[in-house]
């Protein structure tokens, strides 16, 4: 079952740091990482590495991190057929704060990823047909978001969509037509404009993407563990306990491997808790895509914690 990644793709410039300098003020920080990220090519890499068939379809700069940012797909078996280099352009870049608590502050500047436009999404429709799932974010435009939607739904392909980074212009008419609507709380706050301070409000924020037509809401809450809300009622999924080192890219390898387990099992709840176990053990080690595990990895890691 084929899994298309309709997003964005950034290189990580990630500094470990004890504190946020001051204004005007310069520190030392301890150590640094640079590597392949951006939510769109994490997820694509997260459901690859879970053994997925999948292609992404994104645009990189026509500088030195746009023929990597292509190959390191071409690295994880994801078909690139679909990638374009945009001529005078820069890609995407990500400078990442992880402090000693593992907490991350994030800038993105999406440099090409401003021209992934829906008359893309034509160009590669006879690809797109093949695929069972659609994975998108928003560190694209909306307006590409809005017709890749449109398009899941002509064409008789689910859709997920993950509202990170939120915008709070995202119109709920156009996305209701996603299959699964995958949100962290804050993101859930920002689009509803509700509070979600503990699982009541969740809930209650949830239910109001229901009712304004979203099918299956399933919110990452950190510690917290996962909720799916749905015309059915709430799933909790527990969360694993693992000693964080690096929470970057932590949302993105939930996606992906949830994406992977339910086009294979369509069972969402499995999945859930198959995306929490590849999360929890890629925010044990350091970066982004880097950081996820080996299917076996997994495997026995929710073995042992059955």
């Amino acid at each position: 079952m084929k899994i298309a990644v309709i997003g964005s793709n950034m290189v990580d410039l990630i500094s470990y740091i004890d504190r946020m300098p001051n204004p005007g003020e310069t520190i030392e920080a301890p150590d640094f990482s640079l590597g392949c990220g951006g939510k769109g090519a994490n997820q694509a890499v997260a459901a690859a590495k879970c053994g997925a068939d999948v292609m992404m379809l994104t645009k990189v700069g026509s500088d030195l991190f746009g023929k990597n940012t292509i190959e390191n797909l071409n690295n994880f078996g994801i078909d690139t057929s679909c990638c374009e280099m945009v001529d005078g352009m820069s890609s995407g870049v990500a400078p990442i704060f992880v402090d000693k608590n593992s907490q991350n502050s994030i800038l993105i500047i999406k440099g090409a990823n401003k021209e992934l436009k829906p008359c893309d999404i034509d160009k590669a429709a006879d690809k797109l047909k093949e695929c069972k799932l659609i994975v998108l974010q928003l560190e694209i435009s909306l307006e590409t978001v809005y017709y890749a939607i449109a398009f899941g739904k002509k064409h008789g392909i689910s859709v997920l969509l993950n509202p990170a980074p939120a915008d709070p212009n995202l119109d709920l008419d156009k996305i209701k037509d996603c299959e699964f609507f995958v949100p962290n709380e804050s993101e859930l706050a920002t689009l509803t404009k509700m509070p979600v301070d503990n699982d009541e409000q969740v809930l209650e924020a949830a239910n109001f993407l229901i009712k304004a037509g979203i099918k299956n809401v399933i919110v990452t809450m950190g510690s917290r563990g996962s909720m799916l809300v749905n015309a059915q009622g709430v799933t909790k999924v527990p969360c694993f306990k693992v000693k964080a080192i690096d929470t970057t890219g932590a949302g993105d390898a939930f996606i992906g491997s949830f994406s992977d387990s339910y086009v294979k099992t369509l069972d969402i709840v499995h999945s859930m808790k198959v995306g929490s176990a590849f999360a929890a053990l890629s925010v044990t080690k350091r970066g982004t895509q880097k950081s996820y595990p080996e299917p076996s990895e997994v495997q026995a890691f929710l073995e042992a914690n059955s």
